[in-house]
């Protein structure tokens, strides 16, 4: 039941079109008996507004990459675990940075390198009784491409990064146009197609960013790339509209093209996924019943219905047992344990997304993210990277 006093509250989340939906909004409405409003805004917009007008928001929800912005301008305020209902069900991947012991640890922002918040404020990977953001959604991505299209390329090689910098797929290339993420798949296109080698993938040293941009301008200015996107419906619109037959890819995309038909696939590199991970943050100017309602709102996130969700986008929650209960077992075998799925599957909206005996790219949960190369990450260079990436983006 709802707090004394709660249908009062309204709860300002602030984040991206990728976990702030209207069905999620309505929902925790109804369930929370909160006023909610979601602000939605791109990765860039919402991480500066959240800086500049700490003001603006009660709950900031995206990756954990923003802890880098947020957390040292003191946007955000610890997460008391104690807290956190369903804290003893969240799995080990953020609190250890590997799902299983075995597991590949991925290089860049692998979560629990900024999950805790220590002693004295900063935040890292020794666990404490407070964190900076609730683990919630993730997912491992790598890119899509139509076989038919350049079937000269894909019937011939394992699927590899290196394929987004063939000279076979001239003109026919599309990348993510934020620099965080559509420079990682560049750098590891580039380091698999054995053009380039770095000292750390996910850390550039200026002389690397020098390196990448003269390469991939000179592969632009050979006609190589046709475009760039913003958002996955802009990607969606490139491989339907604008002859892309491969780019880089955000699972809520798969909706589009099934619509539109595209006999597509998503591929599973050899090297690697790169992968990133969500959360949600509290502002520190939350306090009484805005706090109170933070935590609730938090919580619900973790109450399994959420998670559900966001597995039909294609996407993961860091309590899944809990989301079992809210999906099918058809979708639970295709989403989580990587089986062919026993019936079509519905996405977000309801329709048909996935076709029965199709079956996931790259597998199970276990298997897709044990095999993180890199996570999103702020480097070290971002600045730099920006202004180059911004070079190359508008180079003739």
């Amino acid at each position: 039941m709802p707090a004394s006093g709660s249908k009062r509250t309204e709860l300002r989340v602030l984040g991206t079109s990728v976990t702030l939906t209207e069905a999620v909004r309505k929902r925790a409405m109804a369930e929370l008996g909160l006023r909610i409003h979601f602000e939605v805004l791109d990765g860039f917009d919402a991480q500066r507004q959240a800086v500049i007008e700490q003001g603006s928001f009660d709950v900031y929800d995206q990756w954990f990459h923003s802890i880098d912005y947020l957390w040292p301008a003191g946007a955000l305020q610890a997460i008391e675990l104690d807290r956190l209902v369903h804290w003893p069900e969240v799995n080990a991947l953020p609190k250890t940075g590997r799902l299983a012991p075995d597991s590949r640890y991925g290089q860049g922002c692998n979560p629990v390198t900024r999950l805790y918040v220590q002693a004295d404020g900063s935040v890292g990977d020794a666990p404490t009784t407070r964190i900076s953001m609730l683990p919630l959604t993730h997912n491992a991505d790598s890119f899509v491409y139509l076989p038919g299209e350049v079937s000269q390329l894909f019937d011939i090689a394992h699927e590899s990064w290196s394929w987004l910098v063939s000279p076979q797929c001239t003109g026919r290339v599309a990348l993510q146009a934020d620099a965080a993420i559509g420079a990682l798949d560049a750098v590891l296109a580039l380091r698999a197609s054995g053009e380039m080698t770095f000292r750390d993938i996910s850390n550039l040293e200026i002389e690397e960013i020098d390196q990448m941009i003269a390469l991939l301008m000179a592969k632009k200015k050979a006609g190589l790339f046709r475009g760039f996107w913003g958002n996955y419906t802009d990607a969606a619109r490139m491989m339907i509209d604008a002859r892309v037959a491969i780019q880089s890819n955000w699972s809520p995309a798969i909706s589009a093209y099934e619509k539109a038909g595209l006999a597509y696939r998503l591929a599973c590199p050899g090297e690697g996924y790169r992968a990133w991970y969500g959360g949600m943050g509290i502002s520190r100017r939350a306090q009484g019943p805005k706090l109170d309602a933070a935590y609730r709102y938090l919580n619900w996130w973790h109450s399994g219905w959420a998670g559900a969700a966001m597995a039909r986008q294609g996407f993961y929650i860091s309590n899944p047992q809990r989301t079992r209960a809210h999906l099918s077992a058809a979708e639970w075998g295709y989403w989580y344990e990587g089986e062919p799925a026993s019936e079509d599957l519905p996405g977000p909206d309801g329709n048909i997304l996935i076709r029965r005996g199709s079956v996931r790219d790259g597998g199970s949960y276990t298997q897709r993210m044990s095999n993180v190369a890199v996570w999103n990450i702020v480097m070290d260079e971002h600045n730099y990277l920006v202004r180059k990436w911004t070079e190359f983006l508008r180079s003739g």
